[in-house]
């Protein structure tokens, strides 16, 4: 996946900014898989998945000290 890599690179705060870019993304795909005016329903899936990787690399970096708690 080419994300990983672009990740390791990102610093802590970045990482955060863009999870939380992220679950609003996906809130709003979730909102609209309700009303039913979903284009494409595996895109939930792959940004679930995507948040999923920033949270292992964010922890990562707070183990790592570089993360503030």
């Amino acid at each position: 996946m080419k994300n990983k890599s672009k990740y390791r690179e990102m610093s802590y705060k970045e990482l955060v900014s863009k999870r939380n870019d992220l679950k609003q993304k996906y809130m709003d795909l979730r909102f609209q898989a309700v009303v039913g005016h979903l284009d494409n329903p595996l895109e939930k899936r792959s940004m679930r998945r995507e948040i999923a990787m920033l949270n292992t690399f964010i922890r990562q970096k707070e183990l790592a000290g570089e993360g503030a708690n």
